[in-house]
């Protein structure tokens, strides 16, 4: 490994969490079992999906890929971490960081105009029933998530191009894994186009996406307030329910990350906010759809009773 002013990087150390070595083990067992439960939470909910007639509407056809997307960027981050609790040498080749940044990044963006994708399916549902088969056409939801997974594409590009693009005089990175601020600040490059980027393109992706489903929210919540059944209410209600709970979650945890002053205690708090979204967040998705869902309820017992 080279590092130096002018000379070129070819390994990274991540520094991670930097707790002893009892500590450690403990969260190896603790997020080796989230990282499970996460994986076999998706991988579920996708083959339940495909395997449910009852299930093959818009509605899970995004929330299909939405389990996609937490599986893949999950994986870009934590077989790592889980590797780094139980070796000696920390280290993650150049190559594999650019590789790790951009498959994370690509995700995670995807992951945020998914959501705003599956609040305008609620909207035009609850707001315009009669039309919603045509509105929201098969067609229209694969260019719907083609446009998602191309945005999150673009933005992974910029940041993975111009971060890594620049001179690095240090090498050790205080996170768990190759994110583009603790990244960004071992350069000896000036780094104030790479922030300004951040806080361009985050600022942008949480803006349009969160006032997607803020509007789509304002104009569903109207219609709900003028129906007159409260049986009804309670049922419309109950259908937004879920993805209310997983939009909170992540946007709230994504701006915490991404939208703070940067600092030495910022870069802490980050790594565990880190944790939250980009570990234990795809694993609360699955709990999030199944425990609140009837649907998804009723075709988990119908695969039970089909195996029992």
């Amino acid at each position: 490994m080279k590092e130096g002013n002018g000379t070129k990087v070819t390994e990274f150390h991540l520094l991670g969490f930097g707790v002893q070595h009892e500590i450690q083990c403990v969260l190896f067992v603790v997020f080796l079992v989230v990282y499970i439960a996460s994986m076999a939470g998706n991988a579920g909910m996708i083959l339940l999906i495909n395997a449910d007639p009852r299930l093959q509407t818009p509605m899970y056809f995004f929330l299909q890929h939405l389990a996609l997307v937490d599986i893949c960027y999950t994986s870009a981050i934590t077989p790592k971490m889980l590797q780094n609790f139980v070796v000696e040498n920390k280290s993650i080749s150049f190559g594999g960081c650019v590789v790790q940044l951009l498959v994370y990044a690509t995700f995670a963006t995807s992951d945020c105009y998914l959501l705003a994708t599956m609040a305008v399916d609620r909207y035009v549902a609850i707001c315009k029933p009669l039309h919603y088969p045509v509105i929201m056409s098969r067609t229209v939801c694969i260019q719907l998530v083609a446009g998602s997974y191309l945005m999150g594409s673009l933005n992974a590009s910029v940041h993975t191009g111009f971060t890594f693009s620049m001179s690095f005089c240090k090498s050790s990175v205080n996170h768990f894994f190759c994110d583009i601020p603790p990244v960004v600040t071992l350069s000896c490059s000036n780094t104030d186009i790479n922030f300004m980027l951040i806080l361009i393109f985050v600022g942008f992706n949480l803006t349009f996406t969160v006032l997607v489903v803020t509007l789509s929210y304002i104009y569903i919540m109207a219609a709900i307030f003028k129906m007159s059944s409260t049986a009804g209410r309670k049922k419309t209600l109950s259908t937004c329910a879920s993805h209310l709970t997983a939009v909170t979650i992540f946007y709230g945890t994504l701006s915490y990350m991404y939208l703070q002053p940067h600092s030495d205690h910022a870069e802490e708090n980050m790594k565990v906010a880190s944790v939250f979204y980009g570990i234990v967040i795809p694993m609360l998705n699955p709990l999030i759809y199944s425990l609140r869902n009837k649907e998804v309820k009723e075709a988990m017992k119908m695969v039970a009773k089909r195996f029992l």
